[in-house]
C-alpha cells in the first residue's frame, strides 16, 4: 500500500546533463511508484520554454510522468523561476496536477507549507521585480507567441546573464530572509515549511510566536542529491541512486 510522501526540487533538467535526466528517469520508474505523493517544488526544468517543446528530454521525461500517475502515484508541481511557462497542456498530457506559488497541504495531520523559494529571496530586489514582470499573463503570452528557435536563443541569454547577475551578489541577498519567512508562515498559520530553490539544503528549526516550528530546504540535484520523504512516523532522507 501506498503510504509515503515525496519532496525534491531543482533538477534543472536540461539536454546538457544527460546523468541527471538518466537519474530521474529511473526515479520516476522505481522509488517514486511506492509513494502516494510526490511533490516537485519547482525548477523541474533548467529551461522550460513551453508546452510545445517536445524534443528530448521533454519527450521522455512527459512519458514517465504518464506512467507514474497512472500507476496511482499522485504528482504535484510548483513553477520554479526556470519552469514558469509550463502550463496545463503538459498537465493533462502527464496526469501530474499544477499548484500555485504558495499551498498549504494535509502531511499526515500537520498543515504544511510548501513553496519552490525564490519569493522569499526579498533582499533580492532585482530578481523579484524581474520575477514580477515575466509572470504576467501579458509576458507569458508574448514569449510563447514567438517561434521555439527564438524562445531558445532567448533562454541561451538568459542563463548567461544570470550567470553574470549571481556573480555580483552576496550569498546572503539571494538566500532567504528571515523576516520573510516568519511572516509567511504566520500569514499561512503553519508551524512547518519546505521549499528549494537556495540550494542549501538543510533543516532548519526556529520560534515563531513562542511555538517551535520548522523549515526544510530541499538539495539541488547534480552532487549527492536526495529525496525528503515523509510517512506517519516522521521524516527522513534518502540518496537518490
Amino acid at each position: 500500500m501506498k503510504n509515503e510522501t515525496l519532496f525534491i526540487s531543482d533538477l534543472h533538467i536540461s539536454s546538457a546533463q544527460p546523468e541527471i535526466t538518466q537519474r530521474f528517469l529511473r526515479f520516476l520508474q522505481s522509488r517514486a511508484r511506492d509513494a502516494e505523493r510526490l511533490y516537485i517544488l519547482g525548477d523541474l526544468f533548467d529551461a522550460y520554454l513551453g508546452d510545445d517543446d517536445n524534443l528530448s528530454p521533454n519527450r521522455e521525461i512527459k512519458s514517465a510522468f504518464r506512467r507514474l500517475t497512472d500507476s496511482g502515484t499522485k504528482v504535484y508541481f510548483q513553477h520554479g523561476n526556470r519552469d514558469f511557462l509550463l502550463g496545463e497542456r503538459f498537465a493533462c498530457e502527464t496526469g501530474i496536477s499544477l499548484l500555485g506559488d504558495y499551498e498549504v497541504i494535509d502531511l499526515y495531520g500537520v498543515p504544511t507549507l510548501i513553496t519552490h523559494g525564490d519569493l522569499l529571496c526579498t533582499d533580492d530586489l532585482q530578481y523579484q521585480r524581474a520575477r514580477e514582470r515575466v509572470r504576467t499573463e501579458t509576458w507569458k503570452q508574448s514569449a510563447l507567441s514567438k517561434p521555439l528557435w527564438l524562445r531558445r536563443l532567448y533562454a541561451r541569454w538568459y542563463r548567461f546573464k544570470s550567470g553574470l547577475d549571481k556573480r555580483g551578489k552576496s550569498t546572503e541577498i539571494m538566500d532567504v530572509n528571515a523576516e520573510a519567512v516568519r511572516t509567511t508562515m504566520t500569514r499561512y498559520g503553519v508551524e512547518r515549511l519546505i521549499h528549494g530553490h537556495t540550494h542549501r539544503p538543510a533543516v532548519h528549526e526556529l520560534e515563531i510566536e513562542n511555538k517551535r516550528c520548522w523549515r526544510f530546504v530541499l538539495p539541488e540535484w547534480g552532487n549527492g542529491e536526495t529525496v525528503l520523504c515523509w510517512n506517519q512516523e516522521g521524516f527522513h532522507t534518502e540518496a537518490i541512486e
